[in-house]
């Protein structure tokens, strides 16, 4: 039987990570697609990063599979390049392993909002 710790494991060993520095010249030069994968509660307390999508990470399954068309979001393109946030990186590294396992190659994890907003990273409401 697996545990969280397998899932997350499993999760930090296939999705790439990048820091937030990096992740903010990548959206500086509008390059991605940036998915917050928290709940609207978790975005209304802390911020997000401006001009970011919204997809819950219990949503990413519906919203990222076309066949589901009354959920299927666009923004989920196979060839896009998908830069995944949360609030420490976890939600965000299961979502990417997750997308990975749908088919998506270019997933990555940029860990928590924290760390954007900390190295100045634009953000919003």
């Amino acid at each position: 039987m697996k545990t969280a710790k397998d899932y997350m494991d499993a999760a930090n060993a296939s999705v790439p990570k990048m820091s937030a520095e990096d992740a903010i010249a990548k959206h500086a030069a509008g390059q991605g697609v940036f998915i917050d994968v928290r709940d609207s509660a978790s975005i209304a307390q802390t911020g997000t990063i401006a001009g970011v999508n919204r997809v819950p990470r219990g949503m990413i399954e519906f919203t990222a599979d076309p066949a589901i068309e009354a959920l299927y979001n666009p923004i989920f393109d196979k060839s896009a390049e998908i830069y995944l946030v949360c609030g420490a990186g976890g939600q965000a590294a299961l979502a990417g392993k997750t997308l990975q396992d749908m088919g998506f190659t270019n997933v990555t994890n940029i860990g928590g909002f924290p760390a954007w907003k900390d190295a100045g990273g634009p953000t919003e409401s």
